[in-house]
């Protein structure tokens, strides 16, 4: 069978640019799914994550590189350019299928894709066993502002389906604000009348731009990820700037609002202890009342997009063996 990669190249791209060269040396063997991860409970377990945090925000706030972002051994590794908009892609072409992953990577709109989310892109690839993973570099606040980052994400989906990607081989990935914007995306694709993707797992879903919910106020300090800790991430997500002048109450920014019948079936992860976890709730609440089909499951005591920051956690582990079972099933 003719790859999904190959019948883009025979394309010609339509105007799209590709950069053949891989852009880092072959590595180690991709990730695989561990038995297991790090147990420990109660104030350990705070200790722990605390720690980790801890570190990985002096490491940001000092500028320190991080282990540089290498694709597997037989992964490949590029980019493409539509119209100015870059998208990085990696390609597992031992497997033999056409499924595709579409990242919206997190970051309170206003944080770039990095290494962090490439190593994720390799997790999140081999969960859903797809041949191809694309990672949306899409424009960030407060610079652009809404629609930009829906302009951006509709623009890469909507490129797959025009080059041979059937929508019930694409599974969206969004955390965070990347689960806001796979939101915003899916009823973007709804009023258009475009195909909807054939699921979408959403990690740690902002779900609406106002601030009233009680998780918000309630786990300020007890998340260690989004929490007052995060200074930066915090004070964006209490005055986000990637609505503009759009009320933060609207649909297009706060999808709970929003009619969610006819969108794919949805997979949502939030941590007992995150600002987000009414986020998930509500979301839960919203789209059974509008028949739409949802799991959500709590993870107690963890932080925000803690499968992010902290996969060697035993929960992490069992959130991803949660999504491969998830995905398994909406074949």
């Amino acid at each position: 069978m003719q790859s999904f990669l190959s019948r883009i190249l025979a394309s010609g791209l339509l105007g799209a640019s590709l950069a053949l060269a891989s852009l880092s040396a072959w590595a180690a063997p991709a990730w695989r799914l561990p038995p297991d991860g790090i147990k420990l409970e109660g104030a350990e377990k705070q200790a722990y994550m605390a720690g980790q945090m801890d570190a990985l925000f002096r490491r940001h706030n000092a500028h320190a590189a991080e282990v540089p972002f290498e694709a597997p051994d037989g992964w490949g590794y590029d980019s493409l350019c539509l119209d100015g908009l870059k998208v990085e892609r990696l390609e597992n072409t031992a497997m033999p299928n056409d499924v595709i992953v579409l990242q919206l990577h997190g970051g309170g709109y206003i944080g770039p894709l990095h290494d962090r989310y490439r190593s994720l892109a390799v997790k999140q690839g081999v969960l859903a066993k797809a041949r191809a993973v694309y990672m949306v570099n899409y424009r960030l606040a407060p610079k652009h502002t809404y629609p930009a980052a829906l302009e951006d994400a509709l623009k890469v989906y909507e490129y797959l389906l025009r080059h041979g990607a059937r929508p019930e081989n694409i599974i969206v990935f969004g955390d965070s604000a990347g689960g806001n914007l796979a939101l915003a995306m899916a009823l973007a694709l709804k009023k258009r009348r475009l195909p909807q993707p054939r699921a979408m797992v959403l990690i740690s879903p902002w779900t609406t731009l106002e601030t009233n919910l009680p998780s918000r106020s309630a786990n300020a300090e007890r998340d260690l990820v989004l929490g007052k800790t995060n200074k930066a991430m915090y004070d964006e997500v209490s005055n986000p700037s990637y609505g503009g002048k759009l009320p933060a109450s609207s649909p297009a920014l706060s999808p709970i609002h929003a009619d969610l019948s006819g969108l794919a079936p949805m997979l949502v992860q939030v941590g007992g202890y995150e600002m987000f976890l009414d986020d998930g709730m509500e979301l839960l609440k919203k789209a059974a009342a509008d028949g739409a089909k949802i799991t959500l499951t709590v993870y107690p005591v963890m932080p925000h997009d803690f499968a992010l920051v902290l996969p060697e956690m035993q929960e992490s582990v069992d959130s991803f063996k949660e999504i491969r079972s998830f995905l398994e099933n909406t074949r």
